[in-house]
Formats: structure tokens, sequence, C-alpha cells
């Protein structure tokens, strides 16, 4: 049977598309941070929301995402007060979250079964609403997490300096914390709550051990949870397993084949880079000599790979490093 001739499989597919663009967009900057489960403390969280929702007969998803978002938030102030205090408060969360949401569900009249469709995700629960909201989020969550990817990416990688250059570090982690409970929510329904943490941070991871830069990184784990979403979604079909399982094991899956190609790569580059130090300073032995004719401009965006020398810079530049010289070039 083809699954595309399936409304309710086209919904899943669309909405596992969104949810495999999101979550690793979101997760890049909880890696960055080291905060790889926060997702999990706020997918507790959010099953609260759901038995709430589900208590006062209203949806579920509002009522997860608001009680995520709080949850999020709470973690994030007191993260800045200290690590050991942050600690103590996500595993609160962890918690209080599951023991929430089963009391809640109880009071409401639900069962075990009722919370399964949100804890691991359910192919038949994605309602035409339901798909409207996890587009709409998503593309909420990808505009906010590629748009302002300069400055969040500066504050993962160093608050201190980001607040002296004069970024706004507490608004910019409170994005992140509550872009993080908005992705966890639209997943409820492929991943399930106890699963998306992981969708969250095992295609980043795979993509860190392929990739240099903050961007590629980025782009990669955009691509590799994707990938994992939409073929976990498809056997889950086939299989007739739960998508969430199928959509994490799928992303381990890719993280194992590619960990022995990022050790190739990784010892590459350390070779190529101790040769260009050998390099460097070799050149950087040698005696200045005027340049006979040098009518490129050398600078930070010249393209040529620049050497601290001293009081100056070089520049590596047909196999000999390029110096400004009261308006001339010395090489050496």
């Amino acid at each position: 049977m083809n699954p595309l001739a399936l409304e309710f499989m086209q919904r899943a597919l669309l909405a596992a598309l969104c949810t495999g663009l999101a979550a690793p967009a979101v997760g890049t900057y909880l890696v960055q941070r080291r905060l790889a489960l926060m997702g999990d403390g706020i997918g507790h969280t959010a099953l609260t929301g759901v038995a709430l929702g589900l208590l006062t007969g209203q949806a579920p998803v509002p009522a997860a995402l608001l009680v995520a978002t709080a949850g999020a938030v709470s973690i994030e102030l007191v993260r800045e007060r200290g690590r050991a205090s942050a600690d103590v408060a996500l595993a609160m969360l962890f918690y209080g979250g599951i023991a929430g949401g089963v009391l809640l569900t109880g009071l409401a009249g639900g069962s075990a079964a009722t919370l399964n469709t949100y804890l691991f995700g359910s192919l038949t629960t994605v309602s035409p609403a339901d798909l409207v909201a996890v587009v709409s989020l998503s593309a909420v969550v990808l505009v906010l997490a590629v748009g302002l990817s300069r400055p969040l990416f500066a504050i993962c990688q160093d608050e201190e300096y980001a607040r002296v250059t004069g970024i706004p570090v507490r608004a910019y982690n409170l994005l992140i914390a509550v872009l993080a409970a908005v992705t966890v929510t639209l997943a409820m329904r492929t991943v399930g709550l106890l699963l998306v943490s992981a969708l969250m941070v095992v295609p980043v991871a795979t993509a860190q051990q392929l990739t240099r830069g903050f961007r590629t990184t980025l782009g990669m784990a955009l691509l590799l949870g994707v990938g994992a979403s939409l073929s976990g979604v498809v056997l889950s079909f086939y299989v007739d397993v739960a998508p969430g399982a199928s959509i994490v094991v799928l992303a381990i899956g890719g993280f194992v084949l590619a960990w022995p190609f990022g050790l190739v790569l990784s010892r590459r580059r350390a070779g190529a880079a101790e040769r260009a130090r050998t390099e460097d300073d070799l050149l950087l032995g040698s005696p200045h000599v005027p340049a006979e004719a040098h009518a490129h401009a050398h600078g930070p965006a010249c393209g040529h790979r620049p050497v601290p020398h001293e009081d100056h810079v070089d520049y590596v530049h047909d196999g000999h490093l390029h110096a400004a010289h009261e308006g001339h070039y010395d090489e050496h």
C-alpha cells in the first residue's frame, strides 16, 4: 500500500518534515550550550500541560505549549544563578512534570493509554487542526533560529563576550528556551514528548562529526533531522510501531555510521593544521625582502590565510608571507 494515498499519512509526513527541521535548528544551540537534556525536562513539563488540557476539557496542545514555555523559562532563569541550582531545578521538572501529568490524567478519567499518544507519538492523531498548528509553529521556530543565528551563536559560545559587545544576552537566552518549548510541543504527535530531545540532539551530534563551522553544522543537522523523521514515519507505517521510536533509532543509526568517518576527518584536519603551523614557522624564520610587484591588497577579507607575526599580521601568498611595509609589501 502506498502511504501517500492515505490522508492521515500525508498529514503525518508533513508534520514529521516540520519537526525534522525545527528540532535540530533549536537543538544546535542547546548542544552548543551543553544543555542537551533540556528538551527532556521541557517534555516532562509539557506532559503536565497535556493532562491539564484533558482535565479542563481544553485542547491539549495549547495547554502543553503554555506549561512547557513556563517550565523552559524557569529552567533558564534558575540556570543563570549557578550550575548546581540549575541541575536541581531540571531534576524537579523531570520528576514533577511526569508525576503531575499522570496525576491530572487520572483525575480527568483517563489512563496511561491516553498519554501514550503524546509520550511516544501517534500517526493517526495528527488532525488537520494539529497540522496547521505544527506548520505555523515550526515556521516561526525556523525563521527565528536561522534568522538570528549570528547573535544566538555568539551567546552560546561566550556569554561574557556577547554581553560586552552589547548583545542582550538574557533576552536571547530566554528566546532559545521558548523556542525549545515550542519545538517540544509541536513534536508531540510525531516523535513524542519522551523522545523529542533525541531528535534535537542526535542530528546535531552527527553533523558535528562530519563538518566544521557553525552554519555548515546547522545545515547538515537540518538535513539529517528531516531524513530521520520522514524515514521513521514511513518505517513505522509498514512495521506498525510508534513513529517516535523509529525516528530516534534511525537518527542514532546515522550517528553510529558517521562516527568512523568523523574520526578520519578529525585526524586529517589535525594533520593539516600541524603542517600549516610548520610551514608558518619556516616562513616566519626567513628574513624580510621587498616584493617585486604586488598589486594585490591584503586584508582580513582578501582570501589569503593570515599569520600573526610579532607586532603585525602576514598573509600567505604564493608560498611566501607578505607584510605591508611603508607603502609596499615585504615577503619572507
